[in-house]
């Protein structure tokens, strides 16, 4: 999140090349870079979680992260070392991206193992919850930060202490991921299969994996777009201060955090599908509308107003969709599954949304085209449902 938030001071530290708009496209890239290495630590990870245990897993995937953050916090800028310095921000970010690749997954079979059979969606969606608490923290420590120091201070050194507190949270995070249980699903399986074996279910069920990827494109995309891409939004396009936009994320972030285990609960209550299908087709039928209403005259409240929206028509469908993955994928490739399929989303899609956006306002002038990227995803997103649902419904038949 942060990466996001600060990616104008990113740009001119690390990646220097006369041109503002090449600079900070360079940095989007490099923060969608990260997201590249996501399906790579699905697969790798994500067998080692599923052949020895949840618990190990989770502080693994912790210690990765924690080189990954520490790498971006520390690293002398451009101008001190030359070219090592966007290397090291690159390598920094793809470590990130392979310990994210089986977090949210590892995360989210965890809490859906441990959960009663009948609130599956309430435990489960407590990891994206989890999620909006790190975008309000870091939104309110750049709220913080920016207003306290001056904009020379900020490019100097001001946008390093929100990756600095990060790196001093760790070893609390270490001490709680040390403490829990494994679940008893994980347990009670007699056999673990070795690294081969789960790749060979996984090949054996690549169409739930695909129609998982092709359901998770409209998460990412709306997640990273209502979040990571605000800041930079409303400050290089709709020349808002720095601060109306980091408060406008948090505000997005507290609604998100109330909204997703809402939406998880009433998804034990009617169902997956309904909220699934609902969502969708209202992200792919008003956030371009949302988005045109916005960029004709922008405000800040005209901003808050669209981003707690599109927050809104986010959380539904996340709400419903992480337990609803969790659940269409076999127990014992239940980790490396769920996070292939949503690596495989963000990498494609969901981490480049601010280098996209950015480039497509670029390329048209259309300032309110970020909201056109996110109509297509919701779009592709409901047509991943509606027809892996008919051919489940098939094989189902022919059984």
């Amino acid at each position: 999140m942060v990466f996001g938030y600060y990616a104008t001071y990113i740009s001119k530290a690390f990646f220097p090349t006369g041109s503002e708009f090449a600079s900070l496209l360079l940095t989007l890239m490099t923060f969608g870079a990260g997201f590249l290495m996501r399906p790579v630590g699905a697969l790798v990870l994500g067998a080692y979680v599923d052949r020895h245990g949840r618990r190990k897993g989770l502080l693994l995937v912790l210690g990765l992260m924690a080189m990954g953050t520490l790498a971006i916090a520390i690293t002398p800028t451009y101008e001190q070392i030359g070219l090592a310095a966007p290397l090291i921000i690159l390598a920094g970010r793809l470590i990130q991206g392979l310990s994210a690749g089986v977090e949210v997954g590892g995360v989210s079979v965890y809490l859906n193992e441990i959960a009663p059979p009948h609130r599956r969606g309430f435990f489960t969606s407590w990891q994206s919850a989890s999620q909006q608490a790190a975008v309000v923290f870091a939104a309110l420590i750049g709220l913080l930060v920016s207003t306290s120091l001056d904009a020379e201070t900020m490019q100097a050194w001001g946008w390093r202490v929100p990756f600095i507190i990060g790196c001093v949270m760790i070893p609390f995070l270490f001490i709680i991921r040390s403490h829990v249980e494994e679940t008893d699903a994980f347990l009670n399986r007699k056999e673990h299969p070795r690294v081969s074996q789960i790749m060979r279910i996984i090949g054996a069920n690549w169409g739930l994996v695909l129609q998982g990827a092709l359901m998770a494109v409209m998460t990412t995309v709306f997640f990273y777009m209502i979040t990571a891409y605000t800041p930079t939004f409303g400050g290089k396009v709709l020349n808002l201060g720095a601060g109306e936009s980091l408060f406008v994320t948090a505000c997005v972030g507290v609604a998100n955090f109330v909204l997703l285990p809402v939406m998880g609960a009433l998804s034990d209550r009617i169902g997956r599908r309904p909220l699934l299908v609902t969502a969708s087709v209202l992200g792919a039928l008003f956030a371009y509308p949302l988005m045109n209403w916005l960029v004709a005259a922008p405000t800040f409240g005209k901003l808050l107003t669209v981003e707690l929206l599109l927050a809104a028509i986010y959380a539904t469908y996340n709400g419903a969709f992480i337990v609803y993955l969790t659940e269409a994928i076999p127990p014992h490739v239940r980790t490396v599954g769920f996070s292939l399929a949503y690596s495989m989303a963000t990498a494609i899609f969901g981490g480049f949304t601010p280098a996209i956006s950015t480039a497509l306002i670029g390329a048209t002038g259309d300032k309110a085209i970020p909201g056109a990227w996110c109509a297509a995803a919701a779009l592709l997103s409901l047509l991943a449902l509606l027809v892996g649902d008919r051919l489940n419904r098939r094989s189902t038949s022919l059984a």
